[in-house]
């Protein structure tokens, strides 16, 4: 387990220009990726030659206990620790994560570190080398999504048996959470939309006390974590009956998300993935309803590298985590989003979700 860590970090000295420079982690995601120890505050050093994670005395014994390839300094002010270990290792230069360090953070690090000639260097030199870290999961990390996903389905599946004309959507949410928790998620992945009727073509619909009734859409969008990972899959099933329409919409999007399964092999531009889902709805006259992207990484977080966008410019490769979900969305009448989580492999894609696809009609 140590060297893991230890390798995840040599990984990030790649962007060092030298032993007078280090790295300030602050993203409390990517410390525990790097470390193993997940917590709500402080921070990890790097230069050449150390390792230091920083936090106060609520984790001090827990970071001691937990974390791999570091040595832990428990702080009472983390800017004047911080201070003293790049005094130490005479460095006069240290790379921030842009994307994550406040304003006022910012602010404060940098009035205390150029009193002592230290410069606190911005841009996107960083977040780039942890993102094209992290964008390849490795085994224990795949282990891990598919516990989350093996959690969340058998939650889903139970939560089908109390999905019927009457209850809320606010009560299937309810349910859904606690028979995933009762399996062994740490949380959710996210706030889980199930939705109904009209609802269903808001793609991020919120559950309310609204009913379902007979003849409705129900779109679930789940998800849970497990050690810290997460998963996602979306469903969309009928109560009772479905009309011709629905019909036709369902299927329109279960072709396209079929098709860009098939699309998924190493070297592979994500836009042509996105682009091979599109082309179908399009052509079916719904390209105007369907307007996300047709897919995103999954890890640590539920959203990250890459993203399966017309706009991408990310190339597939063998351990990347990523979803499939077209969808189309018809303003006052429904909506269908078929979503499953893949992992690229060396020769296509490995599919985490062992749920049907077919329409469902409860």
């Amino acid at each position: 387990m140590k060297e893991l860590f230890e390798n995840r970090i040599n990984g990030l000295r790649a962007v060092l220009g030298g032993s007078h420079e280090a790295l300030l982690v602050t993203n409390e995601v990517n410390i525990g990726y790097f470390t193993g120890f997940f917590h709500s505050e402080g921070a990890l050093l790097v230069t050449q030659n150390t390792a230091t994670l920083l936090v106060d005395f609520r984790y001090f014994e827990a970071a001691q206990n937990k974390s791999h390839g570091c040595k832990v300094v428990c702080f009472e002010r983390l800017s004047e620790s911080l201070l003293s270990a790049l005094t130490d290792e005479s460095i006069d230069a240290v790379l921030v994560e842009a994307d994550h360090m406040t304003l006022s953070r910012y602010s404060l690090f940098k009035e205390k570190l150029s009193e002592h000639g230290i410069e606190l260097v911005t841009g996107d030199k960083l977040d780039k080398q942890i993102g094209d870290i992290r964008v390849i999961k490795d085994e224990t990390e795949l282990d891990r999504i598919a516990a989350a996903q093996k959690i969340a389905e058998q939650g889903y599946l139970e939560m089908l048996n109390y999905l019927k004309p009457g209850v809320t959507e606010r009560e299937i949410s309810a349910r859904l959470e606690f028979e995933m928790k009762l399996r062994g998620a740490e949380d959710i992945s996210f706030s889980l939309i199930t939705i109904t009727g009209k609802k269903t073509s808001l793609p991020h619909g919120v559950p309310s006390d609204d009913v379902v009734r007979e003849g409705d859409f129900f779109t679930v969008d789940f998800g849970a974590m497990y050690e810290g990972y997460h998963s996602d899959t979306t469903r969309t099933v009928a109560i009772g009956s479905a009309t011709d329409k629905m019909r036709e919409i369902y299927d329109i999007v279960l072709q396209a998300q079929l098709k860009a399964l098939e699309a998924v092999k190493p070297g592979v531009k994500c836009s042509d993935v996105d682009k091979t889902a599109r082309d179908i709805i399009t052509q079916a006259g719904y390209g105007k309803f369907f307007g996300h992207s047709t897919g995103h990484g999954v890890g640590l977080d539920i959203h990250e590298l890459p993203y399966v966008s017309s706009r991408s410019d990310a190339i597939l490769q063998p351990n990347m985590v990523i979803t499939d979900e077209p969808g189309i969305y018809l303003p006052g009448e429904f909506g269908v989003r078929i979503e499953d989580m893949l992992c690229v492999t060396e020769n296509g894609y490995h599919n985490f979700v062992n749920l049907p696809k077919e329409l469902i009609i409860l």
